[in-house]
């Protein structure tokens, strides 16, 4: 470890030395991403030399994507080296479907990433570096990315933040940690070199139809000869746009107090707004709802559609794995993968409740919690005089919350309560015996509810965002 820091690549270690003190602490527990590349393989070097210094537990993940003949023979390498250093390592082992016109190193990314998720550890460290950065920013320049796309890789990042679908998950998430960004490729190759350190080559690093390649081999070079030092400009000029992206979310949160009300858009407010805070509003909605995001001019077009819109319209537009609906002036964001799914289900089911406090219905999407209440709500005692079952809506159900009025149906009821004609499908029905006892968010019939003093259960039902 004192060579390490004496030697011409020491900086390196004190680079990556410095980071690691600053984020993590002592027991942590850090994963490092290793392909087995010069990279990856330096960063297990550093990674090792420090654990029993700063006391943090360390293993690896690799990820075999499968897409290389030689991949098989890169995850023995990185079993060997890990079994050399006895680090513990997980190998996972992909198999990528690719649609026409589908991104090959997009989707990997998303996959890997989706395997992170998956890990139980504390951070995931990545070996990217300021060449990393540089590529990245121009590749997001030449999509004409705005200026969250043109900011830097953070240090450390959450997970679900990487991930662009939805990462539904019971426990908290590893967090990004990069503790090389900003050490250059040619300070990592002279490191394995002089530590004698073995590595693999990826034979795909070679091939210039990859947009990045054809940058790193073609492109930065011949900038190199003009600009030596663009690296850390680029670095900086990211940062720059960092720090942009974080006032324009900031912004979006101050506009979104007076637009959004239980997370949801109100079309009469977002007028008010000038069109480019409107639309960074409705970026970053969708963001926090988990959509991808849109083209830009996708974007503009689906909020002039909502600007546009009357109080009545049944506004529906689809994008990614996301679809927009206008509902009596609010602004619904739905996952179109978890509708389909709920649209496929058989409505002929029907669940048994045996007095479970929380009952998850993956038929509806959703959980219906009973919480005890004296006096409110189901009355225990009439409830226990037959089964308890959870069934869906079929039509023709009625009910009657209210004393002084006639039982009516359930359909008019929805209607009333102006609730969304596709959250009105998604609705558990309680029955005791044949009789319709409650409708979440509607009430329950006169003839269960508990009165003063007797026992009695509040029943709640969230859907899954």
């Amino acid at each position: 470890m004192a060579n390490s820091r004496k030697s011409k690549s020491g900086s390196i270690f004190r680079k990556a030395e410095s980071v690691l003190r600053e984020q993590i602490k002592a027991g942590a527990h850090l994963t490092a991403g290793l392909s087995g590349g010069v990279d990856s393989v330096v960063l297990l070097d550093l990674l090792d030399q420090l654990s029993a210094q700063m006391q943090f537990s360390l293993s690896a993940i690799h990820v075999n994507h499968g897409i290389s003949g030689n991949a098989d023979k890169w995850s023995e390498f990185c079993l060997d080296l890990c079994r050399s250093r006895s680090i513990p390592l997980t190998i996972a082992t992909l198999k990528i479907s690719r649609e026409p016109g589908d991104s090959l190193e997009a989707l990997a990314r998303d996959e890997r990433y989706r395997v992170f998720g998956e890990l139980k550890t504390d951070y995931v460290v990545l070996a990217q570096h300021l060449d990393d950065q540089a590529e990245t920013l121009l590749l997001q320049l030449l999509r004409g990315a705005g200026v969250k796309g043109l900011g830097a890789m953070p240090v450390v990042r959450n997970l679900a933040i990487e991930v662009k679908t939805q990462l539904v998950t019971s426990r908290s998430l590893p967090r990004i940690l990069r503790p090389m960004l900003e050490v250059s490729r040619r300070e990592i190759e002279d490191y394995a070199r002089e530590h004698a350190l073995k590595w693999i080559t990826d034979e795909s690093n070679d091939n210039l139809s990859f947009d990045r390649n054809l940058l790193r081999h073609e492109f930065f070079p011949l900038l190199e000869k003009r600009f030596p030092s663009y690296r850390t400009t680029f670095l900086r000029a990211s940062r720059h746009m960092a720090e942009a992206s974080t006032l324009l979310d900031e912004l979006a949160e101050a506009d979104g107090n007076a637009c959004l009300v239980q997370g949801k858009l109100h079309v009469e407010d977002l007028r008010k707004l000038s069109f480019p805070r409107a639309k960074n509003l409705l970026r970053y909605t969708l963001v926090q709802q988990g959509a991808i995001l849109p083209s830009t001019t996708r974007l503009e077009e689906i909020l002039r559609q909502l600007l546009c819109s009357r109080q009545d319209a049944k506004l529906n537009i689809s994008f990614g794995n996301a679809e927009v609906r206008c509902f009596q002036g609010v602004v619904h964001v739905r996952h179109i993968d978890e509708q389909r799914a709920l649209g496929s289900r058989s409505r002929e089911w029907e669940l048994a409740w045996h007095g479970e406090k929380r009952l998850v219905i993956d038929e509806l999407g959703g959980t219906l919690e009973f919480i005890p209440r004296k006096g409110a709500g189901i009355s225990l005692r009439k409830l226990s005089e037959n089964p308890v079952t959870i069934r869906p809506r079929q039509g023709g159900e009625r009910l009657r919350p209210d004393q002084k009025r006639p039982r009516r149906s359930v359909k008019n009821l929805l209607r009333e309560a102006s609730l969304p004609p596709w959250e009105r499908e998604t609705l558990p029905l309680i029955f005791s015996g044949n009789q319709l006892v409650c409708v979440p968010g509607m009430g329950v019939d006169c003839a269960f509810q508990a009165v003063a003093e007797e026992p009695g259960l509040m029943v709640e039902w969230q859907a899954n965002k």
